[in-house]
């Protein structure tokens, strides 16, 4: 599945460049508008990136979000620097049907191994962004990519599916913002370690080859996010694509 993303500060769309805030691209864009142009083109899910209440939890744009949702045109998976079960519940509350979170997940791994107990493993999103080093183990970074946390992916995977987690969005950091291409041999990996996961692949998407490099993987979804803002390809023809991969 194709999986649109839009990244939201203080009600306009941005990307980022690496999860730098000094590093932002602004669009010229209304976020409701930007859902009713994805939908049109057959999009049947969209990922938000609340950057505002990632930096803080007071400012969260649950207003702006309840309008994407309220226009009832697909389904909705959204996050942004999740700390508390107040920050999940208030998500689900205006209803966005899966919550991303990130960081939390290696910081405090029980309290969010309770959550997908409770809201069930369809409401939570795992987002662990990896950095990959030289001899190619795959640890999670957190804050904002700021810091690695020397916790490998795979172990965490373990512990998190004991309570039945499902979705994992895994984004290889080097690759992210950069349109020069996703890393298909990570995927690949995970999905044969983990065939269980419902993987959504994220970061460095920059053509329709670099979608249809993705198929061989039987990764689950694909994430867009600047290729499209920037006209690299259309949403139809990434969908169109995929679907031939």
């Amino acid at each position: 599945m194709i999986i649109p993303a839009i990244d939201l500060i203080d009600g306009a769309v941005v990307r980022l460049y690496q999860g730098d805030y000094a590093q932002k691209t602004q669009y010229q864009l209304d976020p409701v508008d930007v859902v009713n142009t994805y939908a049109d083109a057959g999009a049947k899910w969209l990922h938000i990136v609340d950057l505002t209440g990632a930096k803080d939890v007071e400012k969260r744009q649950l207003t702006l979000i309840k309008k994407m949702v309220d226009t009832g045109r697909m389904s909705f998976q959204a996050g942004g620097g999740i700390r508390t079960e107040a920050d999940v519940a208030g998500l689900l509350d205006i209803g966005v049907k899966r919550v991303v979170i990130g960081s939390l997940a290696v910081k405090e791994p029980e309290l969010v191994k309770s959550w997908i107990v409770k809201y069930g493993p369809e409401a939570i999103v795992l987002a662990l962004d990896v950095n990959i080093n030289a001899e190619g183990d795959k640890c999670i970074a957190t804050h904002g990519w700021q810091e690695d946390s020397g916790v490998p992916i795979e172990g965490l995977l373990t512990d998190m599916l004991s309570v039945g987690a499902k979705h994992v969005l895994c984004t290889d950091i080097s690759r992210d913002g950069t349109l020069q291409g996703a890393n298909a041999e990570l995927y690949d990996e995970m999905k044969k370690a983990f065939p269980s996961v419902v993987w959504q692949a994220s970061g460095g998407i920059g053509s329709l080859d670099d979608i249809a490099r993705l198929g061989p993987t039987n990764v689950d979804g694909v994430i867009l996010g600047r290729a499209l803002l920037e006209g690299k390809f259309t949403l139809e023809e990434a969908i169109a694509c995929w679907q031939d991969a």
